[in-house]
């Protein structure tokens, strides 16, 4: 196939990228600056988003349309203005999308926009599917806007939501983050540790999203969520567990609040959402449990060990 990726040089394009590549597809990722990117074998880069770009003349014949990019919701304080290039650059990005589309004389087959699960809101108790209605709070009204932007493709591109959980990768994203305190034997629940932490593997990520462009009967919102959600409090124990570090130093909810101020939701708020539109037609994920998932990714002192000898 050959696919077009906007957003290919965050951490879930990476992880796309190389399993394109691997398995014979051509790439063409949708940057800002070419200049300093090196294409190679099935893959190029193609300028969008900058005055007097028209992408769409180098995109004729792609058969899907992979759209990840938006400003990182980590990169900094959420002050009014960060709020707003959260909102404004996923809003871009989607418009921007969904014109090139349009502009194409051949349709790809299949367009794929990144979601998030802070669709749903916050709840403790409530387990959320894809037929469930919008939340409330911030990331539950850019994630709405986001996905109604990306609806305005032609309704024949079958166009699929793709709603991420918490990513996990030890490079980047929010494990990145959490992975120095375990190091340094301070690891500990964030806030009351009862909410619930919708995650998956990266891997898997790019099975699902490979799965979703082949699987035609897929469109609409889906979850990329592991089928196991934890507790957060599961969640760094488990992790301690792995890196054979104690658990113990707890972060109260007032102290996240007091440093990240709103960005504390990424750590305090709750989703317990599962992949049932995946499932139900098929997907096996390679990382259901979360032991084994970051087993996978981290190198633990032991592991560290055996390969010494």
């Amino acid at each position: 196939m050959k696919i077009a990726v906007a957003g290919g040089t965050g951490l879930i394009g990476q992880s796309l990228l190389k399993r394109f590549i691997t398995q014979g597809h051509d790439v063409v990722i949708l940057t800002r600056n070419k200049s300093n990117k090196k294409a190679g074998e099935g893959l190029s880069y193609v300028e969008w988003l900058k005055e007097g770009t028209r992408p769409e003349t180098d995109l004729e014949g792609i058969d899907a349309f992979i759209n990840l990019a938006g400003e990182n919701l980590n990169s900094g304080r959420w002050t009014e203005k960060k709020k707003a290039e959260i909102l404004n650059s996923r809003i871009e990005a989607s418009e921007e999308s969904v014109r090139i589309i349009h502009a194409l004389e051949k349709k790809p087959e299949v367009f794929i926009n990144g979601s998030a699960v802070g669709y749903y809101g916050s709840s403790f108790t409530k387990i959320f599917t894809e037929s469930d209605e919008p939340g409330e709070g911030f990331l539950a009204d850019v994630v709405k806007q986001w996905e109604e932007t990306a609806a305005k493709a032609p309704a024949a591109v079958r166009t699929v939501y793709s709603r991420f959980g918490v990513v996990l990768d030890p490079y980047e994203g929010a494990l990145r983050k959490m992975l120095p305190a375990f190091r340094f034997y301070a690891g500990g629940k964030l806030g009351t540790g009862e909410q619930w932490m919708s995650w998956i593997h990266v891997d898997d990520v790019a099975k699902a999203i490979e799965f979703c462009i082949e699987n035609t009967a897929i469109d609409g919102p889906v979850n990329f969520t592991a089928p196991n959600p934890e507790k957060m409090k599961n969640f760094g124990r488990t992790l301690a567990d792995v890196m054979n570090r104690p658990f113990w130093a707890p972060v109260p909810s007032l102290l996240l609040k007091g440093a990240l101020g709103e960005m504390s939701q990424l750590v305090l708020s709750s989703q317990k959402a599962l992949p049932k539109k995946l499932q139900a037609h098929g997907f096996v994920f390679d990382y259901p449990q979360l032991y084994g998932a970051l087993d996978s990714l981290i190198e633990s002192p032991s592991k560290q060990t055996a390969k010494a000898k």
